[in-house]
């Protein structure tokens, strides 16, 4: 007897979770095909605003008052200048902190503080940064509005993301590896260097790549030191003034001319190339060395 009424109540419940399942489904299918669509019309509006504007002259001239004539040459050389500096640092930086976080800090209330506030840091809006950067580069160091001041300032907006990025990536690698390493007689440094390291690089490089992505499109730090939107010459070396692409683009869309849109927009497809190629190569790195170990 209760058998039997057991079976309605199963089968009662096995239909609600069903019909949940399928609107949380619906939900999010709903959310995503959205957001994809939303990303599409903004694409298609900035190709169709592009199309007539983007070609070789455009890669290899200098900005211009004259939007006939306006190019995008010193902000893409600017930016690469600004990774030059942006990735050795960052990735060296948070690779070592990341390091002596997992391997050697002991496990302690300083330690947690420290851990909570790499990670709040992350979260801290860019603008902050720019702050830190025009107090400490700009002025104190006397760096001015140079190559060098806006790659440190740019590598301490990231480095957050890479630490936490960094650890994971150590953690992820089996305990089961180091243990190998000390029954064959290594040291722990050796251990971090040709064991934990090597299995720990494909999600480091990951992580940093995405994070070097964020650099090269923020464009409030930038403002803030007083980078030049408007530059017809190449930098010679880290100290020298130089722009990015951002901000090149931000100069474009104030600018009162309807033609300068159109050249803002085929600024943008160059961006988002760049963008593209960077974030292609962190899906490459992980694909070929996430079943490694």
């Amino acid at each position: 007897m209760e058998n039997k009424l057991d079976k309605p109540l199963v089968w009662r419940r096995m239909k609600g979770r069903l019909v949940q399942n399928a609107v949380l489904q619906a939900i999010f299918f709903a959310a995503t095909i959205f957001g994809l669509i939303v990303l599409a019309l903004l694409l298609s509006r900035v190709i169709m605003q592009a199309i007539g504007w983007l070609d070789g002259d455009f890669l290899n001239s200098f900005p211009s008052r004259r939007p006939e004539e306006a190019g995008i040459k010193s902000g893409l050389v600017g930016s690469l200048w600004l990774m030059m500096i942006v990735a050795p640092v960052s990735f060296i930086l948070g690779v070592e902190t990341a390091i002596y976080l997992e391997e050697y800090a002991r496990k302690n209330r300083f330690t947690a503080l420290i851990q909570t506030n790499i990670s709040n840091l992350a979260g801290v809006p860019s603008i902050v940064f720019g702050l830190l950067g025009l107090t400490v580069f700009v002025r104190e160091l006397g760096l001015g509005r140079s190559v060098l001041a806006a790659g440190l300032t740019m590598s301490l907006l990231i480095l957050p993301v890479i630490v936490v990025a960094a650890q994971e990536a150590i953690r992820a690698v089996p305990q089961q590896l180091r243990e190998a390493s000390y029954a064959m007689g290594a040291t722990k440094w050796q251990t971090i260097c040709r064991v934990v390291l090597p299995a720990a690089l494909p999600g480091m490089l990951t992580g940093a790549i995405l994070a070097f992505s964020r650099a090269i499109g923020e464009t409030a730090p930038l403002v803030v030191l007083g980078i030049p939107t408007f530059i017809a010459y190449l930098p010679g070396s880290v100290l020298d003034t130089f722009t990015a692409m951002p901000l090149q683009i931000y100069n474009w869309t104030g600018r009162p001319q309807e033609e300068f849109q159109h050249v803002a927009a085929a600024g943008i497809i160059v961006l988002l190339v760049f963008l593209i190629l960077m974030n292609s190569v962190a899906v490459l790195i992980r694909n070929k060395f996430q079943k490694r170990f």
